[in-house]
């Protein structure tokens, strides 16, 4: 994997800095909140791995944790944290954000331990998911919970969106938005006449979409076609792998095509 390009996800963040809203805000924290099962974070430290756009770091301060370790390995992706610590809690001295990989057990180690340790689809990017799993494991205290995201092994699928990412890292930047508009409209197609058989605006799924987590379709879209390095695992392997590490399974949303499992695991 030396040899590919990989994608540049804080590019993509800082875009979707733009569209940041208060709406997108309170909707990440909704999510947060329903998937932990807590509606306060007082008292409870949090730690952000592959941190992306800063949203969930964001999410978390405003529920009140009381210690926030924000880290990415793109220095694109750290700069948004900062920039949204900037608008909203630049007087937080208990919010840091730093550069950092995953995948580096000696930035790891001298981290500590997390009562919530997140990190939603970034793993399976590193290049060495199976690693990453097992070094977030020792960042959760003893009855903390652990919250991530993995693609969905899809088979044949998975390798065929693998060579697409690849392809898409290749091409000249210039080509790159007719690539994801060529690659996505039959996708596209498909969710729209399935809006209008359910009575619904064809673009129905564009305005509701911030209710996925706060999240933009768009920026979405151009990460799920970039995001690359790319590796999947079924949900079965996920849980067989913690389970094995004393981890209890607390919440799962597992998705059947294109998309993220979500786990919440209890150490």
């Amino acid at each position: 994997m030396s040899d590919d390009k990989v994608f540049t996800f804080g590019k993509n963040w800082s875009d979707f800095l733009s569209v940041l809203s208060e709406d997108r805000i309170k909707e990440a924290e909704e999510s947060l909140k329903k998937m932990i099962g807590l509606q306060d974070l007082a008292g409870l430290s949090f730690i952000d791995i592959g941190s992306g756009s800063g949203l969930f770091s964001l999410a978390a301060a405003r529920l009140n944790a009381s210690k926030i370790h924000s880290f990415d390995y793109d220095i694109q992706s750290v700069n948004c944290a900062k920039e949204l610590k900037r608008r909203f809690f630049s007087d937080n001295d208990n919010w840091i954000i730093e550069q950092g990989s995953v995948l580096d057990p000696d930035y790891l180690n001298k981290l500590g331990k997390f009562d919530i340790v997140y990190s939603w689809g970034v793993l399976h990017h590193t290049g060495d998911m199976w690693k990453a799993l097992e070094n977030v494991s020792c960042l959760v205290k003893v009855n903390g919970i652990l919250f991530i995201s993995i693609y969905n092994d899809q088979g044949l699928m998975s390798k065929f969106w693998r060579i697409i990412k690849k392809t898409y890292n290749k091409i000249p930047d210039f080509l790159r938005p007719f690539y994801i508009f060529i690659v996505w409209s039959p996708f596209e197609a498909i969710s729209m006449a399935g809006q209008i058989i359910r009575g619904k605006l064809p673009w129905q799924s564009w305005i509701d979409y911030k209710k996925n987590r706060g999240m933009s379709r768009l920026y979405d879209i151009i990460d799920w076609i970039g995001g690359y390095p790319f590796e999947v695992a079924k949900p079965e392997d996920i849980f067989r792998f913690y389970r094995s590490k004393g981890f209890i399974l607390q919440e799962l949303v597992t998705r059947q095509g294109i998309g993220c499992n979500e786990f919440v695991f209890r150490k």
